[in-house]
């Protein structure tokens, strides 16, 4: 077979390496790709929100199968265009993509069928947003914008004063553009977070291993909000707690969205806050997240192509998904300065040679003059698998320090939530 894999970041090179060991597999190609990418497949220069260009390309090459990265191509409707055209592609239509795309839906949704979710109101104007102040009696609280906002439509507010700051840059000077057309004001939640992610036909829901992201940028979860500074996995649950998510959130929106016509076809990555109330849902992703698809698809043992096909063709019930019994720690690379005003073009050298069990997938690398250089915020992701997830972590930052660029940064603390987990059950 000959894919097509959408974008060009960290998760799209993890898709890639990933679907390169399917025996089934002859070629890869990647639009637009990067350069980790280009020492297994080749690279196409066309930008993932090219929903035409795409298709193009897909038909001129005879391209058997299209998996999409990221979020954007999915709320513009690639897969609409490609099931026009007759082509086959991973990932829901736009319609079921609002679950991402449009979070003031996806909190009435999940309020009108029950999906555990925080408190919220939604926001049109300034003037309404402004009035909600009067009902807060507690800080902080999230602002979001309705839209999609490359990771920066979430903000923390801790004062009345940060509250209406926010509101104005968003509704009035609208920083976020068409994204925050719409806010959506939601209570504050405390607890350990967890990325739950299902593939599924519509009908049929397998999953895949938990892991827990890293959003905040500096160690023991500080600082502002980036898109994920790292990742491990599996994400240790109890089976009450696990129980809850299965039955009282995945599978009620995946019925849900059925009973709704919107035919669920995809990844559906649900982030949920364990709180002292219960497991309740942060957000509904339609795609593979980035870092935790760097950290959850080397442990996933069986043929992800399968897979893919399996709920393209609507018989999911058919694939079994295993998974090594083993630990993945990702820790992300990223230039000085990031989520903010970041370097770039910084040469990116390799002190040593790294482990041949170690994974580097690329983010933000581009080639200039014969030298691999930073190109965005988050850089690298650097991945090791072990049976013991101390050793995992050991391992992962032994190899990060045989890498080196200008001001790269990374988090020191990924996967200590999971040992001192581990820990405590074991005193049980």
């Amino acid at each position: 077979m000959k894919l097509l894999i959408v974008g060009g970041g960290g998760r799209e090179h993890a898709l890639v390496w990933k679907l390169s060991k399917s025996k089934k597999v002859k070629k890869i190609y990647a639009a637009p790709g990067n350069p980790g990418i280009a020492q297994i497949g080749t690279c196409v220069n066309i930008l993932a929100t090219d929903i035409q260009g795409l298709a193009r390309f897909a038909e001129e090459k005879k391209i058997d199968l299209t998996v999409v990265g990221p979020e954007v191509p999915l709320a513009l409707g690639i897969v609409d265009e490609f099931t026009k055209r007759g082509l086959k592609i991973f990932g829901p239509n736009k319609k079921a993509s609002r679950i991402e795309a449009d979070k003031a839906f996806a909190r009435d949704f999940m309020l009108r069928f029950g999906i555990p979710a925080p408190k919220f109101q939604v926001y049109e104007t300034a003037s309404e947003a402004l009035k909600y102040t009067k009902t807060i009696n507690k800080y902080p609280t999230v602002v979001k914008a309705s839209g999609l906002a490359g990771g920066k439509g979430a903000i923390i507010v801790n004062t009345r004063k940060e509250y209406e700051k926010t509101v104005d840059e968003i509704l009035v000077q609208h920083r976020l553009g068409e994204a925050g057309k719409r806010i959506v004001v939601e209570e504050f939640l405390t607890g350990q977070e967890a990325s739950i992610f299902v593939l599924t036909d519509g009908i049929t829901i397998t999953y895949l291993p938990a892991s827990q992201d890293h959003k905040k940028l500096h160690d023991r979860n500080r600082g502002p909000n980036t898109g994920g500074m790292g990742a491990y996995a599996p994400y240790p649950t109890n089976r009450r707690v696990k129980n809850i998510i299965e039955q009282v959130i995945i599978q009620p929106t995946i019925l849900s969205l059925k009973d709704q016509g919107m035919d669920y076809k995809g990844v559906l990555y649900a982030g949920i806050i364990l709180t002292s109330l219960g497991p309740k849902v942060l957000e509904f992703n339609c795609r593979f997240g980035d870092p935790e698809a760097q950290a959850i698809l080397p442990i996933v043992e069986s043929d992800l192509l399968e897979s893919l096909l399996a709920v393209i063709d609507g018989r999911l019930s058919d694939v079994q998904i295993k998974t090594k019994n083993h630990w993945s720690i990702c820790v992300v690379l990223a230039s000085g300065g990031y989520p903010f005003d970041y370097r770039v073009g910084e040469e990116i050298r390799f002190k040593d040679s790294l482990s041949s069990k170690t994974l580097v997938f690329h983010a933000g690398t581009k080639m200039d003059d014969s030298k691999l250089i930073t190109s965005s915020g988050r850089v690298l992701s650097v991945v090791t698998t072990h049976e013991n997830l101390k050793i995992a972590k050991q391992k992962t930052y032994e190899e990060i320090k045989k890498i080196h660029f200008k001001g790269m940064y990374y988090r020191k603390d990924i996967g200590n939530s999971g040992m001192k987990k581990m820990k405590r059950k074991r005193r049980r």
